[in-house]
């Protein structure tokens, strides 16, 4: 495993000049870049720390055009048309890092403009118009400087001493671009002390010096990448598909022919002494028999790890029985290879992997459609072949002889039947990590998978895989990825995975979290991005290791049904990924886009058990409160005296005028006995006139000389209604009695509404005589008012009594 660990460490370092100028989150950037500007914009904000002014027809930069850029870090000025520079162009500038002045006009290689720039890291003056890379002084300034890129489009002088005002200074990486050199010091490179080094060789025309600048490149650093080698061997037999470079000098074509020749020369001088331990090559156009001599070299070299990219075989012609690599590399990374003739005999490219003797393999984007079982005793460690043609029919199918490949990454090919690539695994005894991602991959089978044993990391996403996946995984996985599938649920029926440890199945289709129950000692668990809508907190009681849980961006419907899934995050110790901002509400509309740590619904709201609880006590609660007002504040009698009045007030207006008699003269006659006079003279009768009502009283309005029948039975055929104050000594009275016969007559005959009894004290229905069983009745069946000794009712008393006798009479 440390093998592999270095082999993705030294391809990460050739991304380390890219990295330097990468803005960070908080950096103000102002990008300029193919905007067709001939000067610098005015106005610049004065705190951009990233400014891009790439690509654009700028000619000339004036002295203040970035006096007031004070935070300035990056600038990149490449691809324009700046012939010059100011010495104190960047004397303001002093906490720029990165300056990109490459594809210009400059032909000034002394660049005294850097005297104002001490803090660069990054500088690159690369194809400009140089005639000579003697840096200038002002590079020694340059204290903290780890990225050089030099270069010009011109044709070039490269001496010894060029580069002496930086031999000093531990760099990470150079770049030369001499593509156009006409003149090369030996040792010019030797002298320089950094950990990678970039070469743009020579072209076919000025390659003269192609052996000295190798021999110096290959004893300069111990990371080194070369560009730029074109070359075709028996040019007389190629067409001009085939060879571009012979192709274009027809007339030459002996010399054209010599070239491979000298590039396999000069890299002979790996053979001897050399400091390079990771070789890269890059934008190579030669023939397959060159190519293999030329990597037969580099294998028995001191080199380690080796990477060939944009690389074009212009010819195939035989294969190479005699090649045999008698070293080991540590890793050996093919990318982008094309073949140029549309026939030839694949065997002679396949055969040469058979013997290949590497511990890393990477095949990278170069179409290749076969893969050969290597012959025993291969040192495979890691192959990957991402983003190529291969297929399960026939790859590796009974290949017996990877015993020692621990990491197999096939991801971005053309993979159909899942049980098939269990089936390629089978002889893999030492398989830790399997990435089949980005294929075709289904698997719609009843039968068991013979995946290898060993196998602890699978890597499945990005396929076409359904439910029954389930049953067909390794038995010993620690970490399954099955993310962007097409999966509904996770079955409840299959091989429990005890020592599954991740599981990753975002995007999917999933509608609930699944259930850890088969793989209980689950710790990280990924489901964001499916279509959960109500998930329960319930699946943590089978997940009882889970420390880390990642379900985002799913469409939450928020009802109470997912108040124990958004509160997870309080009431354990889970690590919820994307928390809070990827966590919202999808439903119902009134709460769309609505934070889940946000959301709240009451426990009495959810409840239904709680809610009956609390409205039955309430209801029990008020029942009692309104019984003891009732007896406080004796309510049952307001109700009672405001139903009276309402029913009197109706009855009234419902009473039209020509129902009343001609001759009604009095509102009411009024009948009591004479012990109950002072109350009725200093309480009913004041009252009752005080509100404009005549009242019929015996003393004031019986006519003298008529009988008192006579008297009684006038005033109440004149009178609207009759009252009858009802008391204990009312009926005693033999007189009270006559009148309220008299009186209950004219109800009889005249079919109305005419009485109304006011009971002064109550009087116990036992004391009412037998004779007095009229009385009996209408109290039985008349709604009566009692007078109340709580002056504070006393006001509705009146109220309601005015209401059954307020009508309009005319005037005596």
């Amino acid at each position: 495993m440390v093998n592999i660990f270095s082999f993705f460490l030294w391809i990460i370092m050739f991304q380390f000049c890219h990295s330097l100028c990468f803005p960070v989150a908080n950096d103000i950037v102002i990008n300029y870049s193919s905007s067709s500007l001939s000067t610098v914009p005015k106005n610049l904000p004065n705190l951009s720390q990233i400014l891009d002014l790439s690509q654009n027809n700028i000619t000339e930069i004036h002295l203040q055009d970035f006096v007031p850029l004070h935070q300035l870090k990056y600038l990149n000025l490449s691809s324009n048309k700046i012939s010059n520079l100011a010495p104190a162009l960047f004397k303001s500038n002093q906490k720029l890092e990165c300056l990109d002045l490459s594809k210009n006009q400059l032909s000034n290689i002394e660049c005294h403009f850097l005297y104002n720039a001490t803090s660069l890291k990054y500088l690159d003056i690369s194809e400009n118009k140089f005639l000579s890379l003697r840096l200038g002084k002002a590079f020694s300034f340059l204290q903290d400087l780890e990225y050089l890129s030099l270069g010009s489009r011109k044709k070039i002088k490269f001496q010894k001493d060029d580069l002496k005002e930086i031999s000093g200074k531990q760099l990470e990486e150079v770049s030369i671009k001499i593509k156009l050199l006409s003149e090369y010091g030996h040792s010019a490179l030797t002298i320089l002390r950094t950990a990678k080094l970039h070469i743009v060789l020579p072209s076919i025309k000025n390659f003269n010096f192609l052996k000295d600048i190798l021999d110096d490149a290959f004893n300069t650093s111990y990371i080194l990448t070369l560009s730029n080698i074109e070359c075709c061997q028996n040019c007389n037999q190629l067409s001009v598909d085939c060879c571009e470079v012979c192709s274009k000098r027809r007339n030459i074509v002996s010399h054209c022919c010599s070239d491979c020749s000298r590039y396999i020369e000069s890299f002979k001088v790996l053979g001897n002494y050399s400091r390079v331990q990771n070789l890269s090559l890059q934008h190579l156009k030669v023939d397959w028999e060159t190519s293999t001599q030329i990597l037969k070299i580099i294998w028995d070299s001191s080199v380690e790890n080796l990477s060939i990219s944009n690389m074009k075989i212009c010819q195939v012609r035989h294969p190479l029985s005699w090649f045999h690599f008698q070293k080991e590399l540590r890793t050996f990374t093919l990318s982008q290879i094309e073949f140029l003739p549309f026939y030839f005999n694949q065997a002679n490219i396949y055969d040469v992997f058979e013997d290949l003797k590497v511990e890393n393999l990477a095949i990278y984007e170069s179409g290749m459609i076969f893969f050969t079982c290597p012959k025993e005793g291969n040192t495979y460690k890691l192959i990957d072949i991402s983003d190529n043609s291969f297929t399960s029919d026939f790859f590796l199918q009974d290949c017996s002889t990877l015993k020692s490949l621990e990491t197999f990454i096939l991801k971005q090919n053309r993979f159909g039947q899942l049980f098939k690539v269990s089936n390629m695994t089978t002889y893999m005894i030492s398989l830790k990590h399997l990435d089949v991602s980005q294929n075709q991959l289904i698997f719609d089978e009843i039968r068991v998978c013979p995946w290898t044993n060993s196998l602890i990391k699978l890597n499945l996403s990005s396929n076409r895989l359904t439910d029954s996946v389930f049953t067909c995984l390794p038995s010993n996985l620690e970490i399954l990825d099955l993310q962007k599938n097409n999966i509904y649920s996770v079955p409840k029926v299959l091989k429990e995975l005890n020592n599954l440890k991740e599981l990753y199945l975002g995007a999917n289709k999933l509608a609930n979290p699944p259930d850890c129950s088969k793989f209980r000692n689950l710790e990280i668990l990924f489901v964001e991005a499916n279509s959960f809508h109500e998930p329960s907190s319930i699946f943590l009681q089978s997940c009882q290791r889970l420390t880390v849980l990642n379900a985002a961006s799913n469409p939450f419907t928020c009802t109470c049904n997912l108040r124990g899934f958004s509160a997870m995050n309080k009431n354990t110790q889970i690590e919820m990924i994307g928390w809070p901002k990827s966590y919202r509400c999808a439903y119902p509309d009134i709460l769309k886009g609505t934070l889940l740590k946000d959301f709240h619904l009451s426990e009495v709201t959810c409840s239904t058990t709680l809610l009956l609880v609390i409205v039955l006590g309430t209801m029990f609660v008020l029942a009692i409160l309104i019984g003891l007002m009732c007896h406080i504040l004796d309510l049952p009698w307001y109700l009672r005296m405001i139903w009276q009045w309402t029913q009197m007030k109706q009855r009234t207006m419902k009473t039209d005028s020509y129902q009343l008699s001609e001759n009604l003269v009095y509102h009411a006659f009024v009948s009591y006995s004479q012990r109950d006079y002072s109350w009725v003279k200093e309480q009913l009768l004041s009252n009752l006139e005080e509100r404009n009502l005549r009242i019929c009283h015996h003393e004031r309005d019986f006519i003298p000389g008529k009988g008192i029948i006579e008297n009684i039975i006038n005033c109440i055929e004149k009178s609207y209604k009759s009252i009858f104050v009802l008391s204990p000594n009312f009926i005693q009275s033999e007189w009270c009695h006559y009148e309220l016969y008299f009186a209950q007559h004219q109800v009889l005959s005249e079919q109305t509404e005419n009485l109304i009894l006011i009971v002064l004290e109550p009087i116990p229905q036992y004391l009412i005589p037998s004779k007095y069983y009229k009385l009996k009745s209408l109290m039985a069946k008349k709604t009566y008012l009692e007078w109340p000794n709580d002056k504070n009712k006393q006001r509705l008393f009146w109220a309601n009594l005015q209401a059954a006798i307020g009508i309009s009479l005319t005037a005596p």
